[in-house]
């Protein structure tokens, strides 16, 4: 193992105990992100370690599910914290995690993998699966919630919440199962000759449950570490005056910087199905993982959980999942369809600072 692949993580790790101890000032959270940008980059080292010993789609799962428990810890903390004040933060952090990974993390993979292979193949059985599950539950956790009624204001009553609960859940577990198991093929990139890792020597088992381990460092020193300096980026935001949501979008991008490190990296390596891989398992996670335990804190802590979103989101939302029908529908993807998921990105970020 080399010695950055610990080290980075490590002194991260310690700049992370340091802002808890003593706060964040100018210099440190200049340090802070640096250490951020550092662990990004050992988490992708790592679990690409671990993708290379297992094999797929096992590696991605790893990454996908390890970012989101976190997240969703991340949420939860912050939720216990700020009570009524967060009612809106796990929609605002879902919906932005969505809107980030289908428009931009994807539409970035299309591009650069355009870009450097003209086109590129993947397996659209296992991508519309999991992009079906995705609109169903993104459905039912951020556009029913503005239409029902017996509760107003965009929220459910418990009954609801669980019900919501336990489907995203359901859904999630069985597109691992079909990932993993059942439908596995759906999911296995072809070697490619531009990658030069796809044909290297197999990590030890040893190697790969020391990567793991620092992977779990890496990911809580990024989550972490982007905890310390939401203050500023809220600091920053209210200075130029943009809404509140953008914090959460930052704080979002900030969070799925090593998922979408390392799918931009397959997909410049012309191993697009990985990158599909990481870009719906992950946004699937963000649902699947994120609201049951979301919904558990709020009924057992009497929190309020408001879920639906504004007219503006639904519409934009509606547009990812039409044009993302439309992209993965063939298995085979260029540059121009990676320049609509990003237009559509860009105009997400535009409209949540100038609504």
């Amino acid at each position: 193992m080399p010695a950055w692949t610990w080290l980075v993580p490590a002194l991260s790790f310690g700049l992370l105990l340091v802002a808890a101890a003593v706060g964040v000032g100018t210099l440190l959270a200049a340090l802070c992100g640096v250490g951020l940008i550092g662990a990004v980059i050992a988490a992708v080292h790592h679990a690409e370690v671990i993708a290379h010993r297992v094999g797929e789609p096992f590696g991605t799962l790893v990454l996908a599910v390890a970012v989101t428990v976190i997240e969703a810890s991340l949420i939860l903390a912050m939720m216990i914290a700020g009570g009524d004040q967060m009612a809106e933060l796990p929609r605002d952090t879902i919906y932005a995690a969505v809107m980030i990974i289908c428009t931009g993390v994807v539409g970035l993979c299309i591009l650069v993998g355009g870009v450097a292979h003209r086109e590129q193949d993947f397996r659209a059985e296992g991508a519309a699966a999991g992009l079906a599950a995705l609109m169903v539950m993104s459905a039912l956790t951020l556009v029913l919630p503005a239409f029902t009624t017996t509760t107003a204001g965009g929220t459910y009553s418990t009954m609801q919440l669980e019900f919501v609960a336990v489907a995203s859940l359901a859904l999630w577990a069985i597109y691992v199962f079909i990932q993993t198991v059942r439908h596995r093929d759906y999911f296995i990139p072809a070697a490619s000759a531009t990658d030069p890792e796809a044909h290297a020597e197999r990590p030890t088992v040893r190697g790969a449950w020391a990567s793991f381990g620092w992977l779990c460092v890496s990911l809580v020193t990024v989550v972490g570490l982007a905890k310390m300096l939401s203050p500023t980026i809220e600091h920053g935001v209210a200075m130029a005056g943009a809404p509140r949501a953008v914090v959460g979008i930052a704080i979002a991008m900030l969070v799925l910087l090593p998922e979408t490190w390392a799918a931009v990296r397959a997909a410049r390596a012309n191993r697009l199905q990985t990158s599909m891989n990481l870009a719906i398992g992950s946004a699937l996670a963000s649902i699947g993982l994120t609201i049951p335990v979301v919904v558990i804190a709020a009924v057992a802590l009497g929190l309020r959980l408001v879920l639906g979103l504004e007219a503006k989101d639904l519409v934009l939302l509606a547009l990812t999942f039409i044009v993302s029908a439309v992209t993965l529908a063939s298995g085979r993807t260029h540059v121009m369809q990676g320049a609509v998921h990003l237009v559509i990105f860009a105009a997400f970020l535009f409209l949540a600072i100038v609504p």
